[in-house]
């Protein structure tokens, strides 16, 4: 079976494209490879790969970019999900992160593992002969400080095992719903768009379907539920904006003009004395009233000057009689 998939990549590799090679590098899920795990396995990361292994999995199990893999009697099996069902992947399409994985972690090696290095990925290009690795040349040659973060492990698969295990149409639905990871392996990525799976929108995002792009008309965004003006009656922003900043300018302005307009309230006078004619007029006026009304100085005076002169000639008048009295008594 391994010769016959070899054979099958070398017949791609002459009449096609690179494309042509990935699109049939994975096929379509439904291999049972003998492996059924009654609960959803334990995984811990390979340290400093992006790559997940079972430690309690007596397989040769591993996690990457979203997928599962299975190395076993001599092939590579990958699902997408932890109890398959599997598809048989092509040894020349195999993703290198999975390829580099050191003999350590192999927990059931085949017999010709046996002599390499544990902590040295298989010699995977003397296993497969010359053809793989002239197709594969430089998957053993990478920077492992620039090596990509894991993707995130599909935990939402707990929950189903045994009898709730979904069938195939199920899983499609299952994990566009919860699995929000995107791969990035390019034989991952075809998978993927062959069963049609589709990683799950961001919480709080509107499917693509029903998102509406804002339409701006004037400067104002056209939102559902806004309350919507006449176009005629509607400003740019800018020009709004422009108006916004004005208004306070021509308040202060239209302030300081009616400041202007308007006569200030003028301090009343001090009283004057008036002079010429008008104030001889208005003495003379002055002193009538003062007569009229007993408190002017000259008619208390002149009051008391006649009593006086009455008086006096009262007086007169006696004397005069008392001395003719006198003079006819003589």
């Amino acid at each position: 079976m391994r010769k016959s998939l070899v054979l099958l990549s070398l017949v791609c590799c002459s009449i096609g494209p690179a494309a042509a090679q990935v699109s049939i590098g994975i096929g379509m899920p439904g291999v049972s490879i003998g492996i059924n795990m009654p609960v959803y396995p334990e995984f811990v990361r390979v340290p400093n790969y992006p790559v997940y292994y079972a430690p309690r999995v007596n397989s040769n199990y591993f996690f990457y970019d979203g997928m599962y893999w299975v190395y076993q009697q001599d092939n590579w099996y990958a699902s997408s999900w932890y109890n398959g069902p599997w598809a048989v992947v092509a040894p020349d399409v195999v993703p290198v992160y999975i390829l580099r994985v050191p003999v350590r972690y192999y927990r059931q090696p085949p017999a010709y593992f046996h002599g390499w290095r544990s902590d040295a990925p298989p010699r995977w290009d003397e296993h497969w002969g010359n053809s793989w690795q002239q197709n594969r040349q430089g998957w053993n040659n990478w920077n492992r400080n620039a090596a990509p973060a894991p993707a995130p492990l599909p935990t939402y698969q707990r929950q189903y095992s045994g009898n709730r295990y979904p069938g195939l149409e199920q899983q499609r639905t299952i994990q566009s719903q919860n699995y929000r990871y995107q791969p990035r392996d390019a034989v991952v990525q075809q998978h993927y768009q062959a069963q049609g799976l589709h990683a799950a929108p961001q919480q709080g995002a509107a499917p693509a379907q029903h998102a509406q792009p804002k339409q701006r008309q004037g400067g104002d965004d056209q939102r559902p539920g806004a309350v919507q003006q006449p176009p005629q009656q509607r400003a740019p922003t800018a020009q709004r904006q422009m108006q916004q900043q004005q208004q306070p300018q021509q308040q202060t302005q239209g302030a300081a003009q009616r400041e202007q307009k308007e006569p200030k309230p003028q301090a009343a006078a001090p009283a004057q004395a008036p002079h010429g004619k008008g104030a001889a007029q208005t003495a003379k006026q002055c002193q009538d009233q003062g007569r009229d009304k007993g408190q002017g100085p000259d008619k208390g005076q002149g009051k008391s000057q006649d009593q006086g002169h009455d008086n006096k000639g009262q007086g007169k008048g006696q004397d005069k009689g008392e001395h003719q009295g006198g003079d006819r008594n003589k």
